[in-house]
This record gives C-alpha cells, sequence and structure tokens, in this order.
C-alpha cells in the first residue's frame, strides 16, 4: 500500500500545479489533482511555493485550512466513488451531486462525513464504520 510522507503530499500538489502552469505534461493522477487545484484558487498561492509549503503548519486553532488535506480529500473521494468502495459510496455521491448541482459542492459535503468517519475510529480505536458513512452522505443528499 503507498503511504506517501507529509513531504510526498505537499510535493506532489506543488508540483503539479507547477507543471499545469507550465503546460508540462501531467501523469493521470496529476491531471486528476489539477482539476481539483483549479477549482480552488485560494490555494494557488501556497501551491506556487513549494519550499513554504513543506515548512507551513496549519492548525485548525489557527484557522488556517490545510490545503493538502483538502486537495487529498478530493482525491480520496474520487477514488472511493471510481471503485464503489466502501460499497455505495458511488451511488451516495451522485445523489448529492445531484441534489446540489455541483460534484464540488457535494466533495464539500462528503469530506465533513469522511473526517468525521476518521475521527470517529481514531477515537474509539475501532476500523471506520463505511455504512454509517454511506448514511451521512445519504442524508446530506436527501436534506
Amino acid at each position: 500500500m503507498f503511504q506517501p510522507s507529509q513531504h510526498d503530499v505537499r510535493a506532489f500538489f506543488c508540483g503539479t500545479w507547477r507543471k499545469q502552469r507550465d503546460g508540462a505534461p501531467l501523469s493521470p493522477l496529476e491531471a486528476q489533482a489539477a482539476r481539483w487545484i483549479d477549482e480552488h484558487p485560494e490555494y494557488h498561492a501556497a501551491l506556487a511555493d513549494e519550499a513554504a509549503a513543506l515548512q507551513a503548519v496549519y492548525r485548525v486553532e489557527d484557522g488556517r485550512e490545510n490545503p493538502f488535506l483538502h486537495l487529498s480529500m478530493h482525491l480520496s473521494i474520487l477514488e472511493q466513488t471510481g471503485i464503489d468502495q466502501p460499497t455505495g459510496i458511488r451511488q451516495a455521491v451522485q445523489l448529492l451531486a445531484a441534489r446540489r448541482q455541483s460534484l464540488h459542492e457535494a466533495h464539500h459535503e462528503v469530506m465533513e462525513c469522511l473526517g468525521e468517519m476518521i475521527w470517529n475510529s481514531q477515537r474509539s480505536g475501532l476500523p471506520p464504520d463505511g455504512p454509517g458513512y454511506i448514511d451521512c452522505v445519504r442524508r446530506r443528499a436527501t436534506s
């Protein structure tokens, strides 16, 4: 299983942004990341300065959103829906995207559910609750 370090993740997104700006060819994964980077112009400055990005600290207490975590979650949700794992996530996200008339907005809501599932798993020491995660997304799709 691939387990990139924080440095690897940040270098990947900064490198993808640099290649995209330069018009350089992108790998398939970089092309997927570039799509989400385009959707978040508020992150462009952070991605443009790789040296600073590698050193930055993003703490909730400071009110700073972590652009690398956010973009990584977009890619995670894209992967989950692509392989429908956990089973049912594809349909739940499609329903939410249709309801919100925006895949991007749907992803942001799914991130809330994903973050909650991970937080609960870490807190309880139990495996992530896939069915509960899908239920959370479905509830958002029907509200």
